[in-house]
């Protein structure tokens, strides 16, 4: 990332293995076999994807993830991220973010490059830590709003209009919109029989079915 050096540097710093290589067609045949939908675009994240979908999705809408970037997503009960924590799946709505940052969700972004995310590479701004980037947030509503406001030097001035740029999840990208639950799984029992036997993941796939029951169309 030449905006943010070090931002999800971690991500790209390690090249695929070359045995995965081979194995994705594969574990994208299956899938669309399950009838789970696979969509992605090259050069964008998954982040990207779940953000640019979200606008057209039916609601309401669960986001199972451990990337705290998507709580930027969250709307009210419409649009929930599904946290994965010691005790199990947390269930990070408007109010558990507010709980949580002190601030709306729509404003995660901002408070996390102000407060920066060492997990992601993101320094954040020097001095500002959870409550001050919390502050800032709520007086200026936005980093934009501090940069007219220019209340910073510089050098931190920089690193915000850079990171604005990079750190908000991309929700304008052009994609079709998934088909949805279906009215069975799998949804295509003979591939799906015909790819176990063929690569030897029956109870991969067995284990799949399970966890998809009660999610067929009503």
């Amino acid at each position: 990332m030449q905006l943010i050096p070090r931002y999800k540097v971690h991500r790209v710093a390690e090249p695929v293995p070359p045995a995965l290589i081979p194995q994705m067609p594969v574990i994208i045949a299956a899938l669309t076999a399950m009838g789970v939908d696979v969509v992605g675009l090259d050069d964008y994240e998954a982040e990207d994807i779940i953000a640019s979908l979200i606008p057209n999705a039916e609601k309401p809408v669960e986001i199972w993830s451990g990337d705290r970037d998507l709580f930027s997503q969250v709307r009210g009960k419409d649009v929930v991220v599904l946290y994965p924590e010691k005790a199990g799946l947390a269930v990070v709505d408007e109010d558990e973010v507010k709980k949580r940052y002190g601030i709306p969700s729509i404003a995660y972004s901002d408070f996390a490059i102000l407060r920066g995310d060492p997990s992601d590479g993101l320094p954040g701004v020097a001095g500002v830590g959870p409550k001050k980037a919390a502050d800032l947030v709520k007086k200026y509503k936005s980093v934009q709003g501090m940069l007219d406001a220019g209340i910073f030097g510089p050098a931190d001035a920089a690193y915000l209009a850079n990171a604005q740029k990079v750190v908000p999840p991309r929700a304008d990208l052009k994609l079709p919109m998934p088909k949805g639950r279906r009215a069975r799984y799998p949804a295509e029992p003979e591939v799906v029989e015909e790819i176990a036997k063929r690569y030897g993941v029956g109870s991969s796939l067995e284990r799949l079915t399970t966890a998809l029951k009660g999610l067929t169309k009503s």
